[in-house]
Parts: structure tokens; sequence; C-alpha cells
């Protein structure tokens, strides 16, 4: 709203549960009113934006990601990631023949893992062995 005004109401309208409204009713110059009016169908989807822009975000940056053993002559690059993308999904997939994991921490992991990985740091896995055994 411009700064100009004087009073703002704001009523939120409901009409059912897909369709909601907000309004903003503001004065204006020379005693008029203003009314912004927005509608927001399916709330579900609202919500679910920002998951969306993550998993384009991390689907786009899967892709950027090559590798090379030195078995390897030319970089390879990973198999479909659908595996990481479960993370931000309700149900996981995976490549054919690979195992699915359920656990949504074990599938932030890979994901952590993953990044770490391509920075040439350590993998992560919580389990502190050297502090539960004596390994020197």
């Amino acid at each position: 709203l411009s700064p100009v005004c004087l009073g703002s109401l704001r009523r939120a309208a409901s009409i059912n549960a897909e369709y909601m409204g907000d309004e903003y009713t503001s004065a204006i110059f020379m005693n008029g009113r203003n009314t912004i009016v927005m509608h927001n169908t399916c709330e579900d989807s609202l919500l679910a934006a920002p998951i969306i822009v993550d998993l384009a975000l991390l689907a786009e940056m899967c892709s950027r990601i090559f590798y090379k053993t030195k078995a390897m002559s030319q970089w390879g690059q990973m198999k479909p990631v659908c595996s990481l993308l479960s993370y931000l999904l309700k149900a996981p997939m995976v490549n054919e023949g690979a195992p699915v994991v359920n656990a949504l921490f074990n599938q932030r992991q890979a994901i952590v893992n993953l990044f770490r990985a391509c920075r040439g740091l350590p993998m992560e896995s919580n389990m502190l062995l050297e502090h539960k055994f004596n390994l020197k």
C-alpha cells in the first residue's frame, strides 16, 4: 500500500475451504478509498511453493555433478537423482535395483553427504565410532 494511506482495514473473507481472499482497504487522495483484493486458490499449493522451489534447485544442482575415476577416460554423470529428491516428496523413488530409504533423517543426510563429497569433505555418519572403541 502507498505510504500516503491514512488508515487501513484488513478483512479476511473465507467463502469455502478452497477459496480464500484478503481485502486491504485504505484512504487515499480526495477522500477516496482504495481496496486491494487478493484471492488465493487452493492454499495447500501455496504452502508447497517453497518445497517446489527447493525441489527444482536440488534437481538442477544434481544435474551439474560430474565425476571421474582413474579408470575412466571421460567424465560421467550421476544416474537420475530420484532418491535424493524423495526427501521433498511423499513417496521415495529410486533407480532400478537401488535400496529404498524411507527414513526422513537418512534421506536428508544423503543430500548433505553428497554435497560434502562434492566439496571434498568426508561423510558424516554420526556413529562416532572413534569415541566408542579404542581405535588407533
